[in-house]
């Protein structure tokens, strides 16, 4: 029985892996693929490691315990991740699609005083070049 479930859950987790492969090829701008690969390879990753704990099952209690860890260590870290590099992606000036619709962070306070400080901290560098070339 605990095999059954086991590779019921490994293979739903791989069909959600191959989901989010795709999503990386198919869908148009960083943003998107972000999305695909966190959400269904997350869920993919964290399945097919339940799937094998399940498997493992008590008789293998050091296997079945490492990999709720890894799955629990993945759902952690694999939003953030995403996050910090859909944040990095935006500031650095990557375009969304054409077709994407709303763009709730352009209107943000937090985007607007990084583009301020942005802005101030080249002036400054402008300044320091022109100070250096007077005095060269």
């Amino acid at each position: 029985m605990n095999e059954t479930i086991g590779t019921i859950l490994i293979t739903v987790g791989v069909v959600f892996d191959v989901l989010g492969c795709l999503g990386l090829v198919r869908l148009p701008d960083v943003y998107n693929r972000l999305q695909a690969a966190t959400k269904c390879v997350t869920l993919g990753t964290c399945l097919i490691l339940l799937g094998v704990a399940v498997n493992a099952g008590w008789g293998n209690a050091p296997l079945a315990i490492k990999s709720l860890l890894c799955a629990a260590f993945i759902l952690l870290t694999s939003p953030v991740g995403a996050h910090a590099l859909a944040r990095g992606a935006y500031r650095s000036g990557v375009p969304l699609c054409d077709a994407s619709v709303v763009d709730e962070y352009a209107d943000s306070q937090t985007i607007k005083d990084y583009h301020q400080a942005k802005a101030a901290a080249r002036t400054a560098e402008q300044e320091q070049g022109h100070a250096k070339a007077k005095t060269a």
